[in-house]
């Protein structure tokens, strides 16, 4: 099958891959982003400010700091998020105003992840962390007037604070919201901060009310703070919890237990350990979807002008800032030897990285891999035929950083990683891919998200390495 080569909706062909060239170059284009950033289309404008960021160039702050009262919501949300990735900091009062006025959900979320960007980065004024840091705690505690997307944006930006003097304030805050926070999402956000980063402060007897929580990803983040205190006697807290339900927690637990006698955390899942309940294999709805024809592409990095079709990136709502634009999206299932997984790709917000994996999927790069990385409750990682020495498709692609979270079972390109420093080197993808577990928030500034699977969930418990992707192929897509 030949993809399209156009984006549905407004923004015109040769304007769209303008857009993705130039973010991919990391350039302003002597103007041409500036030019489009200032067009009457809301999506070329959207757009456009989304490629500005990308680019990370200083000279592209004055542009987006142009339209932070832009009338357009999906603009001002997206400029906003550009300057986030840009990373000065020096308009975090400007953004922090934002947070507080603007009533777009959109805006809201693009603000807190600046902000939170701003911090990690060591970019965020020294004067502004108090406020900051109080303004997330009232954005997290400010049920019903703002969506449940954006309070749980703000507790995930509050881990960034754990190392100032505000870390006092802030772990008795996220305990007492917990305390009172009824939304799902809200709740395991907060205990997923309290687990990275405030779990030695916590009363244990929140930890463990929290472990017979109904909430499976609560319990989750609740056994894992535990394997950040110290002492086996708090072993016997977790040991119910070998027998949990839910695979995940089950797996968590043993991992928590290991670490709290002195162990280390697995780093390679080689058999499923005996006494984990596995799901149970479940009829694939799917698997009478015929594949599409391979059509093999021309060789080397994907090109700005051969990116799939997409829906609009217009975020007019949290919702739209965290997960995927309305319509159509690109499906691939993967067929591994414990049954298939299905995927629904993002193009809107990831479009070179979409067709770098059609394009590797294609080419059979991506059939007969091993899972050659699956650590419990973490991540399972594919996408080298030979992953000893890693030599990957030959070439690197862009990073296409976007506000996606890395929550449970999201669909994210790997990186390779400074030995000196241990960050993640940025440009660095090629053909490693891994899907996550459960919640793995601490990724979600490096690493480009660019779907979500969308069904055989229960076979993504069944793998261990020894299993393999015996093939991936597109089949009919799928509305989202």
């Amino acid at each position: 099958m030949v993809l399209a080569v156009v984006l549905v909706g407004a923004v015109p062909a040769a304007t769209s891959t303008d857009i993705v060239r130039l973010e991919s170059e990391r350039s302003l284009g002597d103007g041409r982003l500036a030019v489009l950033l200032a067009s009457a289309d809301d999506a070329t404008a959207a757009r456009a400010a989304l490629a500005i960021g990308r680019t990370k160039l200083e000279a592209g702050v004055p542009l987006l700091e142009g339209h932070l009262t832009d009338p357009r919501d999906a603009v001002r949300a997206l400029s906003i998020y550009g300057l986030g990735l840009i990373g000065l900091g020096n308009d975090a009062p400007a953004i922090l105003r934002a947070l507080r006025r603007d009533p777009s959900g959109a805006v809201q979320v693009a603000a807190i992840d600046a902000l939170g960007r701003y911090q990690e980065g060591k970019h965020l004024d020294g004067r502004l962390e108090g406020p900051v840091a109080l303004g997330l705690v009232a954005t997290l505690d400010s049920a019903p007037r703002l969506t449940p997307e954006v309070r749980g944006k703000a507790a995930l930006a509050l881990g960034f604070f754990a190392g100032t003097p505000y870390r006092e304030m802030i772990g008795p805050q996220l305990v007492a919201r917990f305390g009172r926070e009824h939304d799902p999402g809200v709740r395991e956000r907060i205990m997923w901060t309290i687990f990275r980063y405030y779990a030695a402060n916590v009363p244990i007897s929140i930890l463990r009310g929290a472990l017979a929580d109904e909430d499976e990803i609560v319990r989750i983040e609740a056994v894992r703070a535990y394997g950040k205190r110290k002492g086996s006697g708090l072993v016997a807290d977790l040991q119910p919890l070998l027998n949990d339900p839910s695979w995940r927690v089950q797996e968590q637990a043993a991992e928590s237990i290991r670490v709290l006698q002195g162990g280390k955390m697995t780093e390679h899942w080689t058999a499923i350990p005996a006494f984990v309940h596995t799901p149970a294999p479940k009829p694939d709805a799917f698997a009478s979807l015929p594949a599409f024809a391979r059509v093999a592409p021309p060789r080397g990095a994907p090109r700005p002008y051969d990116v799939p079709a997409s829906p609009l990136l217009l975020p007019q709502t949290a919702r739209d800032m965290l997960g995927p634009a309305h319509g159509p999206h690109p499906r691939v299932r993967i067929v591994t030897t414990q049954g298939n997984i299905y995927v629904a790709l993002y193009p809107e917000w990831a479009p070179l990285t979409v067709t770098n994996f059609l394009n590797m999927m294609n080419r059979g790069f991506l059939d007969d891999n091993p899972w050659f990385r699956i650590v419990p409750d973490f991540v399972i990682q594919t996408g080298e035929q030979d992953a000893k020495n890693a030599p990957g498709p030959g070439y690197t692609i862009p990073a296409e950083e976007n506000p996606l979270e890395q929550n449970s079972y999201v669909i994210s390109m790997g990186l390779n990683y400074d030995d000196k420093t241990s960050t993640p080197i940025r440009d660095s993808a090629g053909s490693e891919y891994y899907i996550t577990l459960s919640p793995q928030y601490h990724l979600d500034n490096a690493f480009t998200v660019f779907g979500a699977v969308t069904s055989g969930f229960d076979v993504l418990g069944r793998l261990s390495e020894s299993d393999k992707v015996l093939r991936v192929e597109r089949v009919a897509d799928v509305t989202l």
